[in-house]
């Protein structure tokens, strides 16, 4: 059950490996074991892909592809699990992820007003980022070690039930 699921939302195998951005891989990507689903590939794609949604950089497809190809897990998974955090999503999330942090840290909430600029940035990397860092850390392995364990033991369940649904 889960690896129908899972298949129906993955994009076409051919189409990812055409991607511009995933070109730096070259032949790496033509292992066959990252683009076939089953439990482990699925679990580990799983970790990979929550792992990176969390943490707040740019190309987080890319580390997640990077880091899918040696730990020779479904790739596309684990791109596609990255978009967890997307721009409707990444406020609450890396706010909670803030949080975390101050809480971690030990340290009180700090009051901050957006702005893009550049002095904003600068400014705020010294006054909320070590908060924002830890706490994205934090809440990225939680996330990781909760895919991994969640979608293994969903993917056991299923094909128990499926094997004892065969024996009735």
């Amino acid at each position: 059950m889960p690896k129908k699921t899972i298949q129906k939302f993955l994009p076409d195998h051919n189409k990812v490996k055409q991607q511009k951005s995933l070109k730096i891989f070259g032949s790496l990507l033509h292992d066959a074991n990252l683009w076939h689903l089953n439990r482990r590939s699925a679990r580990g794609a799983f970790s990979v892909g929550l792992f990176f949604a969390f943490i707040p950089v740019p190309f987080q497809m890319v580390l997640a592809a990077a880091c899918a190809i040696p730990f020779r897990v479904n790739l596309p998974l684990s791109v596609a699990l990255v978009w967890l955090t997307n721009p409707l999503t990444m406020p609450p999330i890396f706010y909670c992820s803030y949080r975390v942090g101050v809480f971690a840290l030990g340290q009180e909430t700090q009051p901050f007003h957006f702005e893009a600029s550049w002095e904003w940035l600068t400014e705020s990397l010294s006054t909320i980022g070590p908060a924002f860092i830890v706490g994205s850390l934090i809440c990225a392995s939680i996330a990781a070690i909760i895919g991994y364990f969640g979608i293994d033991w969903l993917w056991r369940h299923s094909v128990n039930k499926a094997w004892n649904s065969r024996g009735q």
